[in-house]
Formats: structure tokens, C-alpha cells, sequence
């Protein structure tokens, strides 16, 4: 049996060694913090004046267009995170250190959720690089908003990354893999609430709005905005979690050697 020293041992080599290759990737960093910073310094500013916000929870007076979106990017870099970590697991599946990881007796669930705790953890130091530059840029939350939406991106992180490992458990080839991450991404994306309120979207259309509100994205993106202003959105943290544990059980499912999505995949061939 296991003893939990192991666990432990375990839990904090794949946190540290995915920080680590987060550290030594400065590339990955700033181009974490660049896409989000676009959207906010040119997309942000060419719809300021057309494009004012209503009075809507959790804003009690109408707000800049910054204002409204800065959540929304915020749940940007964590999708983007999200599959980046899984490409990466595609990627040492390939090279075979995924393959020594899964073999190891530890159970293959725990295993997968602490490799998704690493890349939350990673997703999180972005959020927060990019919440830095919003706020010398002049879009700010309230100063304790900063530590309620850790929560809040705790589980959004997981629930994005899991998405992510899901994909990952169903594509064998690293080419495959990043084909597909832009048509979840953008999708995703484009189909929530990051770049326009859920009545906007009602007023385009009732399909647009529909996909606006079963999309998962959407869920998190809300339950980080409401945080960061100092509220729980309750809908969106049950939507979130029901997301993440779909998410999760499929990826162990897929991540399963002798029935998961790989093991049909293999014996197909």
C-alpha cells in the first residue's frame, strides 16, 4: 500500500517540476501575457465608445468597456494555459516521460490531478501578471477583490485544464493535438460572456445566446467576475465544479490503458 508520504512526494515533484518549466519558458510567459494584453490595450479601446456596459451584476454603476472584459481575459489565459498543459502532455507522452509517469504505482486518477494542479497553479501566476498590468493601466477592482477570486480561479483553472486533458486523452499525435486546440479555443471563446454581457447576445440571437450560456466558459468567466468584485455567483460555481468533475472522469477514463480512448485507438490499429 502506498504510504501518503508518497502522495506528497509525488504531488509537489509534478507542481515543481511544471513550475520550473514555466520559470526557465519565458517565452510562454510573455505570450501569456500578450494575447489578453492586446484585447485590453486595442480591442478594449476601440469599443470604448461604442460600446457602453449597463448597469448588470455584480457592477452597481455603469462601467468602461476595460472594466467589463478584464474578467473575461483573465479566464482567456487560463483556457490558453489549459491546453498549452495538455499539449505539453501530448508531448511527453510522445517522449515517453508521460508513460513513466503513468506507470508508476500511484493510482492514475491522483496522478492526472496533480498534474492538472500544476498547470492551475501555473495558470493562476499568469492571471495575476496580467491583473498587475490591468491595474497600472488603470482598470482596477477593489483591493480585496484581488484575494477573493483566488477561489474563484482555483476552480475555473481546474475546470479549463481538465477540458484540456480530456482532448489530450483522445488524440495520440502532437500534430493532431494542436490542430485541434483552435477549434476548441476560439469557439470557446467567442461563444461566452468574456467579450459581451449575456443580454448582448440575446439581442443577436436566441441560438447565440443559447450556446452563450451552456458554454463552460462562460460559467467560469462569471464566477471570476463576481469574485473579483467581491461576490459569489452560486449558478456558475455549480456549473463550474459539474464541468470539472465531467471533464476529470473522462479524462481518467481516457487516460485508462485498457479501456480509455488510446487503448481503442491502439488496438485499431
Amino acid at each position: 500500500m502506498t504510504a501518503p508520504a508518497h502522495y506528497v512526494l509525488a504531488l509537489g515533484g509534478i507542481v515543481g517540476r511544471e513550475v520550473l518549466r514555466f520559470v526557465h519558458q519565458r517565452e510562454r510567459f510573455l505570450s501569456a501575457l500578450v494575447r489578453p494584453l492586446l484585447w485590453l490595450f486595442v480591442f478594449a479601446a476601440g469599443f470604448r465608445a461604442a460600446l457602453g456596459i449597463a448597469i448588470t451584476p455584480p457592477y452597481e454603476t455603469y462601467i468602461p468597456y476595460e472594466v467589463y472584459i478584464v474578467p473575461g481575459l483573465a479566464g482567456m489565459v487560463q483556457l490558453f494555459n489549459g491546453m498549452q498543459s495538455s499539449l505539453s502532455m501530448v508531448y511527453d507522452r510522445e517522449m515517453g516521460s508521460m508513460r513513466m509517469l503513468l506507470v508508476s504505482p500511484l493510482p492514475r486518477w491522483f496522478l492526472l490531478t496533480a498534474k492538472l494542479l500544476a498547470g492551475t497553479a501555473v495558470s493562476i501566476l499568469q492571471v495575476y501578471a496580467f491583473l498587475a498590468v490591468a491595474w497600472v493601466y488603470g482598470v482596477q477592482a477593489p483591493p480585496l477583490g484581488y484575494l477573493t477570486v483566488l477561489p474563484a480561479l482555483v476552480v475555473s483553472g481546474l475546470m479549463l485544464g481538465a477540458l484540456g486533458m480530456l482532448l489530450s486523452s483522445a488524440i495520440r499525435q502532437l500534430e493532431n493535438f494542436a490542430g485541434v486546440m483552435n477549434f476548441v479555443i476560439f469557439p470557446t471563446f467567442f461563444l461566452s460572456t468574456a467579450l459581451y454581457p449575456l443580454w448582448k447576445m440575446q439581442e443577436a440571437g436566441e441560438l447565440l445566446y443559447f450556446l452563450c450560456t451552456v458554454n463552460p466558459f462562460s460559467q467560469a468567466v462569471e464566477l471570476i467576475r463576481f469574485a473579483l468584485y467581491l461576490d459569489v455567483n452560486l449558478p456558475a460555481l455549480g456549473w463550474t465544479v459539474l464541468a470539472l468533475a465531467l471533464f476529470l472522469g473522462g479524462a481518467v477514463y481516457g487516460y485508462n490503458p485498457a479501456q480509455g480512448f488510446l487503448a481503442r485507438k491502439t488496438g485499431g490499429e
